[in-house]
């Protein structure tokens, strides 16, 4: 739980005409909507969502997952857009376990690079890879700005 950041000008671009032409109090919902059906689109495991956007360009996400790691890809696929500068987790966990680490891609990254610098091997990728399933399709498509999970060993 908590606060997130991420690169407000990064990720899947989520956000059309539509959410961007709509008066201010429409637009919130749209665009809620919007992160909302992303969610259910990567198939995230979740017993109950709630998305809310702000004025500010955050986002603020409640509601009960079963496990640390539904919470934490939720988020993630939530701050990965366009658009979206914070995530606040509200999210209630029935099985609590340690929180993962969290890396922003740079250019120059690669999977195997980022586990070679957290797990000391470089072929520990696929732990990395696995771990951001189903926002991350291919391990060579990762781009600067991109947040990933880094899970424990």
């Amino acid at each position: 739980m908590g606060l997130f950041s991420f690169i407000k000008g990064a990720g899947k671009k989520l956000f059309g005409a539509k959410e961007e032409a709509a008066p201010a109090e429409e637009k919130a919902q749209l665009k809620a909507s919007a992160l909302l059906a992303h969610v259910q689109a990567l198939g995230l495991a979740f017993k109950t969502l709630k998305v809310t956007v702000m004025a500010d360009d955050s986002v603020a996400v409640s509601g009960e997952v079963d496990q640390q790691s539904d919470s934490e890809k939720i988020v993630l696929a939530l701050g990965n857009v366009d658009g979206v500068e914070t995530v606040d987790n509200q999210m209630t966990v029935t099985v609590p376990a340690p929180e993962a680490r969290y890396h922003t891609v740079v250019e120059g990254d690669w999977l195997s690079k980022i586990a070679k610098t957290y797990y000391g091997d470089a072929t520990k990728y696929d732990v990395i890879f696995e771990a951001n399933k189903p926002m991350l399709q291919d391990p060579d498509e990762i781009y600067p700005g991109q947040v990933l999970r880094i899970p424990n060993l």
